[in-house]
């Protein structure tokens, strides 16, 4: 018999989803399953599989309340948060459809001897492995593109968040995808283990570092595998002017959704002197008034709780041991009293000349780093093995421009929070942060392969160089 999973609601520990484990050879059949189905669903029209997705959509806007709700009470997020999270999924939709036509479509040139045509096709059984502080918009973000493209698709949800990655399906269920096309497998580690090691064409992830690292080491002896990271960071903000301005910049890069994006900020670069301490008094006096709430109470907020309690545990740990390393405490990272143990209270330490670990923690937790001048502030943004996101805050076009050309992230913003994304553009990172694959706008590159013909209706010999005739 398998073992059972459960998801509660880390605001009030409500157990919000039970069912069993996949086991190694459910995985194995869902595979299976994803190999039946493939051709029938790859013979089809691309036009026959938008359809399907645009139905998908559809679903998803007469279930969005319902939806929004789910992810609300699973992740703990606001349901302002949550709402938008559905409504991200619905735009992928378009989005995805605009992308394979532009980036994994079809074209053709005449040629002296006939055509020359590129085309694209699906790699075949795509996995994923999804996140839980995104639990539909993420892995949504590789599944439409991939069905589009003309994959199947195993999906397995993270395992704190199972009532998401189920509720995803059921749409797509409802939209009339045949089946087989998406087979969820829920579980933890083993579980997506046991789906890696199986008969896959590619795999599909977003995570953290560690577990990305953990996944190139299991596929390095299978390069017909295709391979897309989109993981976390050690992201820098350069604050650099205008403290009262900078501050809110700074509050929603560092900790919007609890901190709890792989592109939120964690460390932030001032210069030394007067306009530093202002930047910095300005985010810590901001930061104290940010409202704190679960999802179901009333009144607006701004955070809600961590993930779950042992997520905040790790956290706490990591805090202490920054401390321990020589941080300064500007505000302290603290639970929420009358609440659960996943409430906390964002944190900012000072660490300028204390050598700390290179990594994330997915808190809201800000590290503070005060340097002499802007080449010093340019070393700290880079001194990172990770590359997701990066940001200046700056009225100086010449500071900006050294950003641009000087950073290396993938996603590079200028008086905007590190957060700012769009489905419209390409969204990954360099170094730790991912595999130099791309999501959003670019996921339609690593869903399907180019194929390039040349072609001639008729059969005609053709000249050999150094023979007459």
């Amino acid at each position: 018999m398998n073992a059972m999973l459960q998801s509660f609601d880390p605001a009030s520990r409500e157990l919000i989803w039970e069912g069993p484990v996949a086991s190694a050879d459910d995985c194995h059949l869902a595979i299976a399953a994803a190999r039946t189905a493939l051709p029938g669903w790859r013979a089809l029209p691309v036009d026959d599989r938008i359809a399907v997705a645009r139905r998908y959509a559809a679903v998803l806007s007469e279930r969005r309340a319902a939806l929004a709700e789910l992810i609300s009470r699973e992740t703990g997020k606001l349901l302002w948060e949550s709402d938008a999270e559905i409504g991200s999924m619905i735009a992928k939709v378009d989005v995805s459809i605009k992308a394979h036509a532009e980036r994994s479509g079809e074209r053709s040139a005449d040629m002296p001897f006939g055509r020359a045509i590129l085309r694209h096709r699906g790699h075949g059984v795509m996995a994923v492995l999804g996140p839980y502080n995104f639990p539909g918009h993420l892995p949504n973000g590789h599944i439409v593109p991939a069905l589009i493209a003309g994959n199947a698709i195993v999906f397995k949800p993270s395992e704190i968040t199972p009532a998401t990655g189920a509720a995803m399906a059921d749409a797509w269920t409802a939209a009339g995808l045949p089946d087989g096309l998406l087979t969820v497998v829920q579980g933890g580690r083993s579980t997506g283990e046991a789906l890696v090691a199986g008969d896959i064409d590619g795999l599909l992830f977003t995570g953290s570092a560690g577990a990305g690292a953990a996944l190139r080491r299991a596929l390095v002896d299978r390069p017909h595998v295709v391979m897309a990271l989109e993981l976390g960071g050690n992201n820098p903000l350069i604050a650099w002017d205008s403290p009262e301005a900078a501050a809110s910049i700074i509050v929603n890069s560092a900790f919007i959704t609890t901190g709890q994006r792989c592109s939120c900020a964690r460390r932030l670069i001032v210069p030394q002197g007067a306009t530093g301490d202002a930047i910095v008094e300005a985010t810590a006096a901001l930061a104290a008034r940010l409202p704190i709430a679960a999802w179901n109470e009333t009144g607006d907020a701004f955070m809600g709780p961590l993930i779950s309690d042992q997520a905040a545990a790790a956290s706490h740990r990591a805090v202490s041991d920054l401390i321990a390393r020589g941080a300064r405490t500007i505000r302290p990272f603290e639970g929420v009293a009358d609440r659960s143990a996943a409430f906390v209270t964002p944190a900012i330490l000072d660490m300028t000349g204390v050598t700390a670990p290179d990594a994330e923690i997915f808190a809201p937790v800000l590290t503070v780093i005060r340097v002499p001048d802007f080449d010093a502030a340019i070393a700290a943004a880079n001194a990172t093995s990770f590359g997701l996101s990066a940001g200046l805050i700056s009225q100086d076009e010449a500071l900006w421009q050294r950003v641009v050309e000087e950073s290396r992230a993938g996603v590079v913003n200028r008086n905007r929070p590190t957060t700012g994304a769009a489905g419209n553009m390409p969204f990954g990172g360099l170094g730790a942060s991912g595999n130099h694959r791309p999501s959003a706008y670019y996921a339609a590159d690593y869903c399907a392969y180019p194929i390039a013909s040349f072609e001639a209706e008729g059969v005609a010999a053709v000249p050999i160089n150094g023979l007459d005739g």
